[in-house]
C-alpha cells in the first residue's frame, strides 16, 4: 500500500463518525432518486409492454345506438388503420351478503370475431364458453378485472346479481383478466377498486338484453403511421354524430391513461426535486469537513511537498478521500434506493394492473446516480483542496493567518450585558458567516423537507373535506343512464329513511372557444343547493342561481375565456346541436376541468322539459342500507353509491400511502439534521478544543464548557426552524404547481400538526447529536489537547 494510501485510511478512521453522518446524507440523496425514477421507469416499462402486447387504440369513441355497418366508413375516415366495435353498458352489480353498492361496467365480446385492440390478458380461471343458446337459468359467463377481484376476493366460480335493463341477472365468474383500458380502474378518477369493477361478457348475451342486436356504442381506433389525430378525430366525430356520439377522444384523455400519466409526472417531480436538496447538503458537508481537515495538515501537506509530491497528487489524495466517503454513501443508496423501490412499486400494484411488474433499477439510472454523486463529492470540495495544495511548502509550514478580528455585534450595538458564554457563542457564529448560514439552510432544508413529506396527508384530507364533507353533504348518489322526468326524485323521497333528494343533470360537452376544445361534462345543480354544493379550493360555496354558466379556472384558461365572452358548447348527447352561452363566473377547484349550471337553466337550454340523470338523498342515520336496498326495485335507476363507503374505500389506500411516504421523508429530513448538527458540532470542537480545555482549566464545569459550542448548535436550530417553515411552504407550493395536471389540482395547505412534527422531528435529531458531542467534550484530554500546536 502506498503512503499516501496508508494515511487515508488514518484519517477515514479518525473521522469515522463524520465520514458515516456524511455518507448517510449522500445515501438518503441518492437513495431518494433511485427510489423515485426507478419506480416511475418500472411503472413506464409495464405500461409499454402491456400496451405493445395488447395492441391498445389511440383513438375512442362513444355514440348511443349504432349500426355494425357504421364500422366500414369508420374505417375508410382519414388517418384511421382500423377499427373495433364493442357494446358497453354501466350497471349494478349486487355481492352476496353485502349491502355495498358496486357500479359494473359490462363490455361484450364477440367470439366470433376476436379483438384486435385492448386485448385481454387472463390472470386466472378460462376464457368465455362457446357462443351457446341462452341458458334457462338466466346465468351469464363473465370475467372479471383483476382489481376488483382481488379487492372482493372473488375467484372462478364466484356469482354476482347484475341489474340489467331492468332485470336481475346473474353473473358467473370464469376467468379474472386485465385490460390496458382499465390498468387504473376506479369511479370518477377515485382509487375505488372495491365499488367499480370490470365485466366481460358475450356481445350477443349483452346485445339481446339491451336490444341492440347489430348495434355498437363504443369504439376503438389504431391510427396509421403518421396521421394526424385532431384531423382523424375531427373526421370520426362527424361520422358519429348522427348516431348520438358522444365524445371522440384521444388516448391522452382516456381515464386509466390519464391517471397513469399524472403518477408518472408527480412522482418524476419528487425523484428529482428532493434529492438535489439532500445531495446539495452532501456537497455542503464535504466542503465543510474537508476543509477543516486540510487546514489542520498543513504541515503534512508541506513535509509531502518537501518530499516530491506535487500539487496534483495531493489533490488527488484527499479527492480519494472524499470519494471513499461519498462511494460508501452510494452504495447504501443503491441498496435503499432497491428495497424502496421495491416497496413503492408494490404500492402502485395495488392501484394500477399489469400482466408483469416488476421492479428494476436500469443501469443508465445507476450511472447518472453514481455521476451525481461525484459530482457532489467534486463541487463540494475541490475547491477547499487545492487552495491548501497550492501552498508553497514553507507558507504551509506556517500555521494559518488568524482572521481579521473586529468588534462583535453586539459590541457595535452596546449590548454588553449578555453573558459570556453566549457572547463568545455569537462572536465565534458571526465571524463565520458563510459556514453558519449553510448550517441553518442544511437544518431548514430538513425541516422543509418533514413538511413535504406530511403535506399530501393535509392536502389529501382538505380534498375529502371539501369533495365529501362540505361540497356532497348527501348520503347516497343513484342516476340514470337516460334522462328521466324529475318526478322520480318523489319516488325516492318516498322510500323509507329517505329525509330529502336533491335533483342532477349531467350532459356531455365540448366546451370551446375559437379553435380551443375541451370535453367535459356540464354539471346541472340546483340554483341553492343543500345536498351537493361546489365549493372552491378557499372553502367557499358558489351560488349557481341566476348566475349562468361557470367554469373552473384552469379550464377557462386553457380556453382563453373570460369572463362575458361568449363559451361554444357542443351537445355530445341525444340530439346533437351546438349552443353559445355567456361565461358569468370562474370557480377556483381542485377536481378536473368542470363547468356549471343551474339545472333548470340548463334544461332550457336544451329544450327538453324537466329532466334529470342524477339524484343525491339525504338519509336518517343507520338507514342507509336499507335505502340502497329499497332503490334496486327502481328499473329507471342504473347505479347507486354511498358516499360513506367510497370515502372508506379510498382512505383505505391513500391513509396508508401517505404515511408510508411521510415515514420515508421524515428518516431522511433526521439524516439531514444529525449530518448538518453533528458535524457543525465536531468541527467546531476540533476548532476550539484548545480554547475550551484552557476554560476548563479556568475552573469552568464542563456544563458551562458544553454551553458555549452546544449553545451554537442551538441557535442555528432555532433560526432554521422558522427559515425551514417558509422553505417548506415554499417547497410545497412549487410541487404543488409542478405536478398540477387537469385532473387535480392539489390545495396548497398545511397544518398546525405539520409544522409541529417538522419542529419536534428535527429538534430530535439535533439532540441525539448534542448528546454524542457533549459525551465528546465530557472526555477531552486536557493535557493532550493544551500541548496541541495551533
Amino acid at each position: 500500500m502506498k503512503m499516501l494510501d496508508r494515511k487515508l485510511v488514518r484519517d477515514l478512521a479518525r473521522m469515522w463518525s463524520q465520514a458515516i453522518t456524511v455518507a448517510l446524507v449522500v445515501a438518503s440523496g441518492i437513495g431518494g432518486f433511485l427510489t423515485s425514477l426507478s419506480a416511475v421507469d418500472s411503472l413506464e416499462a409495464a405500461r409499454d409492454r402491456f400496451y405493445a402486447e395488447a395492441h391498445f387504440a389511440d383513438l375512442f369513441a362513444g355514440v348511443k345506438n349504432a349500426p355494425l355497418s357504421l364500422a366500414a366508413r369508420l374505417r375508410a375516415a382519414p388517418g384511421v388503420a382500423d377499427v373495433q366495435t364493442t357494446l358497453e353498458q354501466v350497471v349494478r352489480v349486487e355481492l352476496p351478503g353485502l349491502p355495498d353498492p358496486v357500479i359494473g361496467q359490462l363490455i361484450g365480446l364477440d367470439q366470433r370475431k376476436p379483438h384486435r385492440m385492448n386485448l385481454l390478458t387472463l390472470s386466472a380461471g378460462r376464457p368465455l364458453g362457446a357462443k351457446v343458446a341462452a341458458r334457462a337459468d338466466g346465468e351469464i359467463e363473465a370475467l372479471v378485472s383483476e382489481a376488483f377481484a382481488e379487492a372482493r376476493n372473488l375467484r372462478p366460480g364466484a356469482r354476482l346479481r347484475a341489474l340489467i335493463n331492468g332485470k336481475r341477472r346473474t353473473l358467473v365468474v370464469v376467468g379474472i383478466a386485465l385490460s390496458p383500458e382499465f390498468i387504473f380502474a376506479g369511479l370518477w378518477g377515485m382509487p375505488d377498486a372495491r365499488g367499480f369493477g370490470i365485466f366481460w361478457v358475450d356481445r350477443d348475451v349483452l346485445a339481446a338484453a339491451y336490444n341492440m342486436e347489430g348495434a355498437f356504442n363504443r369504439a376503438a381506433f389504431k391510427l396509421a403511421p403518421g396521421a394526424v389525430p385532431e384531423r382523424t378525430i375531427g373526421a370520426v366525430a362527424a361520422l358519429v354524430a348522427p348516431y348520438g356520439g358522444r365524445e371522440v377522444f384521444a388516448r391522452p384523455a382516456q381515464v386509466s391513461h390519464s391517471m397513469l400519466d399524472a403518477e408518472i409526472k408527480q412522482q418524476r417531480v419528487m425523484g428529482t426535486m428532493l434529492p438535489a436538496i439532500f445531495l446539495g447538503v452532501a456537497a455542503f458537508l464535504l466542503n465543510v469537513v474537508v476543509a477543516r481537515l486540510v487546514s489542520t495538515q498543513r504541515e503534512q501537506i508541506a513535509t509531502l511537498k518537501a518530499l516530491g509530491y506535487g500539487n496534483t497528487a495531493i489533490t488527488a489524495h484527499y479527492l480519494k478521500l472524499v470519494l471513499a466517503i461519498v462511494f460508501g454513501g452510494l452504495v447504501l443508496g443503491i441498496l435503499v434506493g432497491k428495497q424502496l423501490g421495491v416497496m413503492l412499486t408494490g404500492l402502485y400494484a395495488e392501484t394500477f394492473h399489469f400482466p408483469r411488474f416488476e421492479h428494476r433499477i436500469a443501469p443508465p439510472l445507476l450511472l447518472v446516480g453514481a455521476g451525481i454523486a461525484i459530482l457532489t463529492a467534486c463541487v463540494g470540495t475541490l475547491h477547499a483542496i487545492r487552495a491548501t495544495a497550492r501552498l508553497a511548502p514553507a507558507e504551509a509550514m506556517r500555521p494559518p493567518a488568524p482572521p481579521n478580528f473586529h468588534r462583535s455585534a453586539l459590541g457595535r450595538l452596546g449590548i454588553e450585558r449578555a453573558g459570556p458564554a453566549l457572547r463568545m457563542v455569537l462572536r465565534n457564529m458571526e465571524r463565520r458567516p458563510a459556514r453558519t448560514s449553510l448550517a441553518m439552510a442544511g437544518v431548514a432544508a430538513a425541516v422543509a423537507i418533514v413538511i413535504m413529506g406530511n403535506f399530501f396527508r393535509d392536502a389529501i384530507e382538505m380534498v375529502v373535506d371539501n369533495q365529501f364533507t362540505l361540497g356532497l353533504r348527501g348520503d347516497v348518489t343513484v342516476w340514470t343512464t337516460d334522462p328521466v322526468s324529475d318526478s322520480v326524485r318523489h319516488a325516492l323521497r318516498r322510500l323509507p329513511g329517505v329525509r330529502s333528494v336533491e335533483s342532477l343533470r349531467f350532459v356531455t360537452v365540448n366546451v370551446g372557444n375559437a379553435q380551443r376544445r375541451e370535453r367535459t361534462i356540464l354539471r346541472g345543480y340546483a340554483g341553492r343547493a343543500e345536498l351537493y354544493r361546489v365549493i372552491d379550493m378557499g372553502q367557499q360555496e358558489t351560488l349557481l342561481a341566476g348566475r349562468g354558466l361557470v367554469l373552473t379556472d384552469r379550464l377557462a384558461d386553457k380556453l382563453g375565456l373570460r369572463l362575458g365572452d361568449l363559451v361554444t358548447i357542443e351537445v355530445l348527447e341525444g340530439r346533437q346541436r351546438t349552443l353559445l352561452v355567456p361565461l358569468r363566473a370562474t370557480v377556483k377547484e381542485m377536481f378536473g376541468l368542470n363547468a356549471y349550471i343551474e339545472r333548470g337553466a340548463l334544461n332550457r337550454l336544451l329544450s327538453e322539459g324537466d329532466l334529470s340523470t342524477g339524484f343525491v338523498l339525504s338519509v336518517e342515520p343507520g338507514s342507509e342500507a336499507r335505502v340502497l336496498e329499497a332503490s334496486k326495485a327502481m328499473p329507471r335507476l342504473a347505479g347507486a353509491w354511498s358516499k360513506n363507503t367510497m370515502l372508506q374505500n379510498m382512505q383505505e389506500i391513500t391513509a396508508r400511502n401517505v404515511r408510508i411516504m411521510s415515514t420515508i421523508l421524515t428518516a431522511f429530513a433526521s439524516v439531514i439534521a444529525v449530518g448538518v448538527v453533528y458535524n457543525n458540532a465536531r468541527i467546531a470542537l476540533s476548532e476550539r478544543a484548545w480554547e475550551l480545555a484552557s476554560l476548563r482549566v479556568l475552573g469552568f464545569t464542563r456544563a458551562e464548557v458544553s454551553a458555549m459550542l452546544l449553545g451554537e448548535m442551538a441557535i442555528v436550530i432555532a433560526v432554521a426552524l422558522p427559515l425551514g417553515m417558509l422553505f417548506g411552504r415554499g417547497l410545497v407550493g412549487l410541487v404543488a404547481e409542478l405536478v398540477k395536471s387537469d385532473q387535480l389540482h392539489f390545495p396548497v395547505v398545511l397544518q398546525a400538526r405539520t409544522y409541529a412534527w417538522a419542529a419536534v422531528a428535527v429538534l430530535a435529531a439535533g439532540v441525539a447529536s448534542a448528546l454524542v458531542v457533549r459525551r465528546h467534550i465530557d472526555h477531552l484530554d486536557l493535557v493532550a489537547v493544551l500541548k496541541t500546536r495551533e
